[in-house]
């Protein structure tokens, strides 16, 4: 199978590093013009430099943020919604506001962009939606519920919009990951397993934390879950739409996601 997506303007929201890098990275790689998107300008323009595309610095997890970067970019084929944050916390102990901030960041940054770009994209009779959940939608974190409640409304907005923009050429999806070793998970690491060597703090994770149940017995590498994105992205994956595909490595113990 030969990706081509020579032509299009792909957008990554929250790309500076990890699961957006690689997405921006392999969308390059398949011949897209990548938009580079996030919060600082420096680590925007230098990973700009090194995926060779464009950067637009922006905070998309508020409404300001959003419509700077839509006015800088009005137009795109296809929108990957990135931008995300995590972290635990005993549930009876989340206030309010961390309520609001996880979903204004994990949910409403996507809504935001879509909103916008999706209605282009019907117009003109081509577009790819992708929003990247977790497997923490489909099977809730006891020690991060509000993360997981944020996952799982992506979920249902992803197959709103699909449902919305049905027989258009536009697809909309979900790709949900595993845990996946990025910056974030790295830096969780070193709060579980202090001391500890990367590789072993993997293992000791994968035996004991919520990768015990992956059928790969390791954690993602951001370079798979980008794999996903790009094919969705694809015209190949022009009958695959409202769907969550799943890139844990087997970790939800279910046939479906």
């Amino acid at each position: 199978m030969q990706i081509d997506l020579s032509g299009r303007t792909a957008l990554v929201t929250g790309s500076t590093a990890g699961i957006g890098e690689a997405a921006a990275r392999s969308l390059a790689a398949a011949g897209a013009e990548v938009v580079v998107n996030g919060r600082n300008a420096e680590r925007v323009a230098e990973a700009a430099r090194r995926i060779g595309g464009r950067g637009v610095t922006a905070d998309v997890a508020t409404a300001d943020g959003a419509a700077e970067l839509i006015r800088q970019l009005p137009d795109v084929d296809i929108l990957v919604n990135n931008t995300g944050i995590f972290a635990t916390q005993p549930v009876f102990e989340i206030p309010d506001e961390e309520w609001r901030r996880f979903y204004e960041v994990n949910v409403l940054s996507g809504v935001r962009l879509a909103r916008h770009y999706t209605p282009r994209m019907v117009r003109r009779g081509w577009g790819r939606v992708v929003f990247v959940s977790s497997e923490a939608g489909v099977q809730t974190p006891t020690d991060m519920v509000h993360y997981g409640t944020t996952k799982t409304a992506q979920l249902a907005v992803a197959r709103g919009i699909a449902q919305e923009v049905a027989g258009t050429g536009v697809t909309v999806n979900c790709v949900l990951p595993g845990p996946t070793m990025s910056d974030g998970v790295l830096a969780m690491f070193e709060e579980l397993y202090p001391g500890l060597d990367p590789a072993e703090q993997e293992r000791r994770y994968v035996a004991e934390g919520r990768a015990a149940t992956s059928l790969i017995g390791r954690l993602i590498r951001p370079h798979e879950v980008a794999a996903m994105i790009t094919y969705v992205a694809s015209e190949q994956a022009s009958a695959t739409t409202g769907r969550a595909l799943g890139v844990d490595g087997g970790l939800v113990p279910t046939i479906l996601p």
